[in-house]
């Protein structure tokens, strides 16, 4: 049975996931006015998203998940390197598995499959929004489950973690479906496929907050496996590719904005 708390976590989660996804889609509508991004561009988006979700892995999750631990009387390293390096260890399974292609590239990693090209270029997208949507979840969940000043502080940095993955998600949905429509892709169809690309947020949230209940005194190592995906998608996918070919530094500029105005965000919110 759902309760007031369950609901109003439920609510939130569904509204900060949806922003995300519906910017996911506004990205990808960038397709109906260009056919093609510029390098330049595509170099400053990578290091962007890269930068938010490395400070979002450190003020939203891992820190919170410190917090947690020892108000629960653990100790706070324990379980935000075990649940960190758990999450790296889940992207590792899931990339090694799930058949997916980066855009550039000509060979399709994960298993063996009879996937077409465009599908397997949305997967490798959709599968980075996995633990952006658990994040965004597991904040609001904790935000509804503390009362008085401790659930204000989880409401505002579950809203700061939105809206930077909101700010990041605009670029990568132009990410996919441009590509897509390099392809051969319609532009209609390309846009479709890279909003679908962004529903799996929204999915995972809710899902989040439904089991939150049983799963609250795991809590911080929850919300460390969060940071540990989202890490291993920066290092393993992001700060690669935004410094390839020509102009990589504006991929570094591009990771200090993301990170200061994720920052800024998270500390002024939270």
């Amino acid at each position: 049975m759902i309760d007031a708390e369950m609901m109003r976590a439920l609510v939130w989660a569904a509204a900060g996931c949806g922003f995300t996804w519906f910017m996911t889609s506004a990205g990808s509508a960038v397709v109906f006015f260009f056919r093609s991004e510029r390098k330049l561009m595509h170099h400053i988006f990578l290091g962007f998203a890269a930068g938010v979700m490395i400070a979002a892995s450190v003020w939203s999750l891992l820190n919170p998940a410190i917090e947690q631990a020892e108000e629960l009387g653990q100790v706070g390293w324990v379980p935000a390197a075990g649940g960190f390096l758990l999450g790296v260890a889940f992207l590792v399974l899931l990339d090694s598995l799930l058949p997916h292609l980066h855009a550039g590239a000509d060979e399709p990693e994960g298993m063996p499959s009879g996937w077409k090209r465009t599908t397997l270029l949305v997967s490798a997208v959709t599968l980075h929004n996995i633990p952006e949507g658990m994040s965004v979840g597991l904040l609001f969940a904790m935000a509804a489950q503390n009362a008085g000043a401790a659930g204000d502080a989880y409401l505002g940095m579950a809203v700061a973690l939105a809206v930077g993955i909101g700010l990041q998600n605009f670029p990568e949905g132009a990410a996919v479906s441009l590509p897509l429509a390099r392809e051969g892709l319609s532009r209609r169809r390309a846009f479709a496929m890279g909003s679908l690309s962004g529903i799996v947020e929204p999915i995972f949230g809710i899902l989040v907050v439904l089991v939150s209940g049983w799963i609250q005194p795991f809590m911080p190592w929850l919300l460390s496996f969060a940071a540990g995906a989202m890490i291993y998608v920066v290092v393993e996918e992001l700060i690669p590719e935004a410094h390839l070919g020509e102009h990589s530094n504006v991929g570094t500029f591009g990771v200090i904005a993301g990170f200061v105005i994720m920052m800024v965000l998270d500390v002024a919110l939270g």
